[in-house]
């Protein structure tokens, strides 16, 4: 089944040569993918692989593009494979593609020496099988900047290769922090609706909360009113949140702000006695309207990353927080395809691993280092031994079943 719904386009099959600890990975991709792995075995590398092919499609690969996309800043030894056992390419490459469209590129930098921006050493787009352009390490234009832009020009929107580049285009790695969720801190990548590490989260509610206001008065969308219920349902001492542009009466003088703030209402506190901030409130509630935004907002790019999306959540809350994407992204936004790393062995008991759209993979380093990324799929064999012992699915994966786990 193609991988494009209702205007927007997610990555059927990422492939990764030479990037990092990534030797030689192809990765078959759902709507939800949730990559498990001991610390250092590469999920991370996975996720930036994406942000530099984001970068390479807009344009320029340079440390300016690939900070805007989360992806870490280094210089070109760290960014090219270096095993000691085989003979390496020259170059670092990607490719996404689904049954309709592609995109490929190799890159150069100088190992010893490296220029500003990598070079495009070839560049390949794909459409219905056929190559709509393409240049190899001959070509004399510019190869320090990408076809991409010029190729769009000559594509009707509606095309799967427009839709390709779009979204492969506004990718991002969202890693939040509490100085920056709670308003204490600019975030350095903003970007619309919420910035990568959750700077601009309080006029994203308010944007949500306007929307569920009109939705609930027209009656239109009572599935996107369900899931804003259930989600903020799950911080159980909240009785509301809202947004208010001052905070003077509830928050010191002395503490920066930003000109809006999130305001939650305690359901134990008497009224009028029972509001705090961001800056008050856990990192927790303050995850979870995150992910709410992330989820459900109309302006969030239609691939993203989010890097240790268990972090700040407790065991609980993170399994029920799954569940809930797994339910509304693949049957509310199946034009949305997040990517996640984890550690929390909770996040597995939120999968629904029977539906292919949502997909688990365990990743490890073998015996020489390169990184291995392996589906998980609860088979028959695991099934019953799950059932034999009682055990959960984050139970399997602790006791070394599922892979990607430390050798420790």
């Amino acid at each position: 089944m193609s991988k494009h719904f209702l205007g927007g386009f997610m990555i059927g099959t990422l492939t990764v040569r030479s990037f990092k600890s990534l030797k030689d990975v192809q990765i078959e991709l759902g709507n939800i993918n949730v990559f498990i792995g001991a610390n250092g075995s590469g999920k991370s590398n996975i996720l930036e692989a994406v942000g530099v092919l984001s970068a390479a499609v807009s344009g320029r690969v340079d440390d300016e593009a690939l900070l805007r996309r989360g992806v870490r800043a280094g210089v070109a030894r760290l960014y090219k494979s270096a095993f000691a056992d085989a003979r390496m390419l020259p170059h670092i490459y990607f490719k996404a593609e689904d049954e309709t469209a592609a995109y490929a590129v190799s890159l150069l930098n100088n190992l010893d020496n490296p220029l500003p921006a990598w070079r495009y050493k070839t560049e390949e787009f794909i459409q219905d099988a056929t190559s709509v352009a393409s240049r190899g390490p001959k070509s004399s234009d510019n190869k320090e900047y990408g076809l991409a832009p010029a190729i769009i020009v000559d594509l009707k929107p509606s095309e799967a290769l427009p839709r390709l580049i779009t979204a492969l285009r506004d990718f991002g790695i969202y890693a939040p922090t509490t100085p920056v969720l709670r308003g204490l801190q600019p975030d350095m990548q903003a970007r619309r609706p919420v910035g990568l590490a959750g700077g601009g989260l309080a006029d994203a509610v308010k944007t949500m909360r306007t929307r569920l206001s009109e939705e609930n008065e027209r009656e239109s969308d009572e599935d996107l009113v369900d899931f804003w219920d259930d989600l903020t349902g799950l911080i159980d001492w909240m009785e509301d949140v809202d947004t208010a542009t001052s905070a003077a009466s509830i928050l010191s003088p002395s503490v920066p702000r930003q000109q809006r703030i999130i305001r939650f209402f305690d359901r134990f506190m008497i009224k009028g006695r029972n509001s705090l901030t961001a800056y008050d409130a856990s990192e927790g509630a303050l995850s979870v309207l995150l992910y709410g935004i992330l989820a459900a907002h109309p302006e969030v790019a239609p691939i993203l990353a989010i890097d240790n999306m268990d972090q700040a959540l407790n065991p609980r809350l993170v399994k029920r927080l799954m569940n809930l994407l797994c339910d509304w992204l693949p049957n509310h936004r199946p034009d949305r395809q997040f990517l996640l790393t984890a550690h929390n062995p909770s996040v597995l008991d939120g999968l629904n691993l029977s539906d292919d759209r949502v997909r688990l993979f365990a990743v490890d380093r073998n015996n020489t280092g390169h990184t291995t990324v392996k589906r998980v799929q609860v088979d028959a064999k695991l099934h019953a031994m799950a059932e034999e012992k009682g055990w959960p699915l984050s139970r399997l994966w602790v006791m070394g079943y599922l892979g990607g786990v430390p050798n420790v």
